[in-house]
């Protein structure tokens, strides 16, 4: 798998090189490495299609509970058995606790992930880029959640 994405990254790098360095969309690079050969667009499994699917439909659903809090219904947990990664969903009313207490802690976890990452990136274009006055970013979101929670009418937990 990581010959095919290193593959796609070549594709956009050549892309993005031969339009000029500008900000471009994905599709636009597919096609035209499709175009050059550089790939070939896959034959696509129909039932691994639906479960993408599906999962970006459940990933989507929300209720509203008594209390007018717009919630998700659907949750997943990604378990690892002998070397081989499923995901498990379920519906957050009927799910027992282990199920959503693993959910949320796998959510966090990403949102952790996605900070480091997002600070490393920050940091290195600021180091990029010593002439401009450099790109500061905010990781306590207390106020941010509570200001998003007073836009609905309620407090924050």
């Amino acid at each position: 798998m990581a010959k095919y994405k290193e593959q796609l990254q070549r594709v956009w790098h050549e892309y993005e090189h031969a339009h000029g360095h500008v900000p471009a969309s994905l599709r636009e690079a597919v096609q035209w490495g499709v175009s050059k050969g550089m790939i070939q667009a896959p034959e696509v499994d129909p039932l691994a299609k639906l479960v993408e699917d599906m999962s970006d439909a459940l990933r989507e659903e929300y209720a509203t509970d008594a209390d007018g809090r717009r919630y998700r219904v659907n949750h997943a947990v990604r378990v690892t058995r002998a070397g081989v990664q499923y995901t498990f969903w379920a519906v957050m009313k009927d799910a027992p606790r282990e199920h959503m207490q693993k959910a949320f802690i796998q959510r966090r976890e990403q949102i952790v992930g996605d900070c480091v990452q997002l600070a490393t990136d920050v940091d290195a274009y600021n180091t990029m880029k010593k002439d401009q006055p450099p790109i500061q970013m905010l990781f306590d979101f207390r106020d941010d959640v509570e200001e998003r929670f007073a836009l609905d009418g309620r407090k924050a937990a």
